[in-house]
């Protein structure tokens, strides 16, 4: 593990592509990466490594009986992952790519650790051009948390998440400060929507 994370310059909506393809590297061999999304600067790792999933829970001190949510490149890629109705289809069509963290019921191809007991997934289709091309990249989800602090708060910029974090993330990609907002957390179970948690993403 490095003893602190170098940090890359990136544009945001539109990264360079040998950023991309490094930050996509380092998921690929079970590294985490710290990286601006439309919210909150996130901690993420691939879908497919337990090594990185079991590093970010560290990272976190999160109790792995909470699951963490995934962010997919298109929602077109949400369909292997959870079960979408047409209600959901129509519904995730009109909010993506947006500030949204979608709760449906899971696939089997999600890992175990990653669904609820009820078997159900958080799933982010985020606007924002870095996150989506590096999950494109990938060609898997990338597991996503806050970039927090030890007492939880949200870090804003890359140079606080270097002294913070640095010791336990492998990149760190700097878009610039990020102002303090949460996804809104919308569940589409039973064909039925409900707001569980109200933050940046705006329902009409």
């Amino acid at each position: 593990m490095a003893a602190s994370a170098p940090i890359i310059e990136v544009n945001a909506e539109h990264p360079q592509p040998r950023h991309v393809q490094r930050a996509v590297e380092v998921l690929s061999s079970g590294g985490v990466i710290a990286y601006p999304t439309d919210t909150y600067y996130g901690l993420g790792c691939d879908l497919g490594s337990k090594k990185g999933i079991e590093r970010l829970y560290q990272l976190k001190g999160r109790d792995k009986k909470k699951p963490l949510s995934f962010l997919c490149p298109d929602l077109s890629d949400v369909a292997k992952y959870a079960h979408v109705s047409n209600f959901a289809y129509r519904t995730m069509k009109s909010l993506t790519p947006g500030a949204f963290t979608f709760i449906l019921e899971a696939t089997r191809l999600v890992p175990e650790a990653m669904m609820s007991k009820q078997k159900q997934v958080g799933i982010r289709v985020p606007d924002s051009g870095l996150a989506r091309a590096l999950a494109a990249a990938l060609g898997r989800p990338i597991i996503t948390t806050s970039a927090t602090d030890g007492e939880g708060e949200p870090l804003i910029d890359a140079k606080d998440i270097k002294d913070a974090l640095g010791h336990g993330v492998d990149l760190i990609l700097d878009g610039g400060v990020k102002l303090m907002e949460p996804s809104t957390v919308v569940s589409l179970l039973d064909d039925q929507l409900e707001v569980l948690r109200q933050g940046k993403g705006q329902l009409d």
